[in-house]
């Protein structure tokens, strides 16, 4: 793959990244954080990628991990702004983006990947290396917890 179409790759996966990573982490500065990370590690590793068609799914497998990277990064710091009075008073994002986002995190992801970026549970399952099956039961129980959170 060549510098143009990996740069062309990367841009029209931007909105895709920064969703995925905000399914994960809170703040914005860590998404973009993660976002620049995974564009990093992908350029420097994009020989061992075999298949070029796989190139979006290749690149959000990384960027998970480096989004799971940040958080065991922070894990022992607790910020004043992540204590449990100020998570939900963010009114700049929508009530159904809210109860996405208080879902636990192995929920969250495969809600944004599959009702958000449109990835199929087998590609879901081959990003998060999980079969199809745990994918669709994961989806099930997300609906199940969105649909009490929004009642």
């Amino acid at each position: 793959m060549d510098k143009k179409s990996f740069t062309e790759q990367v841009l029209a996966s931007e909105q895709t990244m920064y969703r995925v990573s905000k399914s994960i982490l809170t703040h914005d500065w860590d998404c973009e954080d993660a976002v620049q990370e995974a564009v990093t590690k992908a350029y420097a590793s994009v020989g061992s990628l075999k298949n070029e068609e796989y190139f979006r799914t290749w690149l959000i497998r990384i960027l998970i991990n480096e989004c799971y990277r940040i958080l065991n990064k922070k894990k022992k710091i607790i910020a004043l702004d992540d204590t449990p009075e100020q998570a939900g008073s963010d009114e700049s994002y929508s009530e159904l983006y809210s109860a996405i986002h208080k879902l636990d995190k192995r929920y969250r992801v495969v809600v944004v990947l599959h009702y958000i970026e449109g990835y199929s549970t087998e590609e879901i399952g081959n990003i998060l290396k999980i079969p199809s099956g745990t994918v669709k039961s994961r989806l099930s129980k997300a609906r199940k917890l969105l649909k009490e959170e929004l009642a």
